[in-house]
């Protein structure tokens, strides 16, 4: 008794097609995937730092308040007002400008410190 070996067919690296018995079966063409997940670069621990301290001062927190990158502004109080005179206290410090629609999607200190140290960085 003879055994039939299934036979495929390479046509270009991404695509294979495979014959059993003669019968043939459509092609797997193997296509690019998204990354699961995103590597980013963390703000330098001064640049957290010195946002904390610009968060306390905005939202007139006793100095002992802990505030730290993963602090979100709601939960130390800040209500939108509050939000815009912190990024207006950062471009100060940190002479930058921070356009409107990045400025409404800072949530915590860390991602405040992430996004100054883009803009520091792209000057």
């Amino acid at each position: 008794m003879q055994k039939q070996v299934p036979s495929s067919r390479v046509f270009n690296p991404n695509s294979v097609s495979l014959s059993i018995k003669g019968r043939n079966f459509p092609s797997i063409t193997l296509q690019p995937r998204a990354p699961l997940f995103q590597i980013a670069c963390a703000a330098k621990p001064e640049t957290v730092e010195k946002v904390c301290n610009i968060v306390k001062k905005q939202l007139a927190l006793p100095s002992e308040s802990a505030v730290t990158g993963e602090s979100k502004f709601s939960a130390l109080g800040a209500d939108s007002l509050d939000t815009v005179e912190i990024v207006m206290g950062l471009e100060e410090e940190f002479g930058i400008t921070v356009e409107e629609e990045s400025a409404q999607t800072i949530t915590t200190v860390q991602e405040a410190a992430d996004m100054i140290d883009k803009l520091l960085e792209s000057k």
